[in-house]
């Protein structure tokens, strides 16, 4: 059972995002059109769980399956689409989790655009990620070893979050 734990922001998130990269791109670098720093650890000052989320781009997600054996030699399970259609998820760290990595094939556009659009969306607007952050260090103490009453509490948030990200974002974009 592992546990919930949100903490302050770390500014080494940044260079252990780096790190890792530069090790994925070594294994997977034929495979990969893009790859990006994601999730809470990528947000300047938001509190986070300590889990370097990275999102990486490829060709073809069913050639990404070949790899799982290179991955797991970096410390990464693979685990299937984890309830994602035609997604790649891998974990490393056990039970102590360190890195999430999120693989999509190019042409899910939705599904890129709505991870680098909330990540955007709370760098440029430092008062809601200051809230999510709340929100999170709150639901961490009341499901500190129940990950999935976290994840559900926080479920309406996040929809929300995302509905407007991908608005302010599709505007900036247009």
């Amino acid at each position: 059972m592992r546990k919930i734990e949100v903490v302050t922001y770390d500014a080494t998130w940044k260079s252990a995002y780096s790190q890792e990269k530069r090790q994925i791109l070594n294994v997977l670098n034929n495979e990969v059109v893009d790859i990006f720093h994601i999730g809470s650890t990528s947000v300047p000052n938001l509190s986070a769980k300590p889990i370097i989320d990275i999102l990486l781009v490829v060709k073809n997600i069913n050639d990404i399956d070949d790899y799982n054996h290179k991955m797991y030699e970096l410390g990464y399970v693979a685990q299937g689409e984890n309830g994602i259609k035609n997604r790649r998820f891998f974990v490393k760290g056990g039970d102590q989790r360190t890195h999430h990595v999120h693989v999509f094939p190019k042409n899910e556009r939705f599904e890129i655009k709505r991870h680098i659009a909330v990540r955007d969306y709370l760098v440029q607007h430092v008062k809601i990620a200051a809230d999510y952050g709340s929100l999170k260090r709150k639901l961490a103490t009341e499901y500190t070893y129940d990950s999935e009453g976290y994840c559900q509490s926080k479920d309406n948030y996040m929809k929300h979050l995302e509905h407007m990200a991908l608005q302010w974002y599709n505007e900036k974009h247009q």
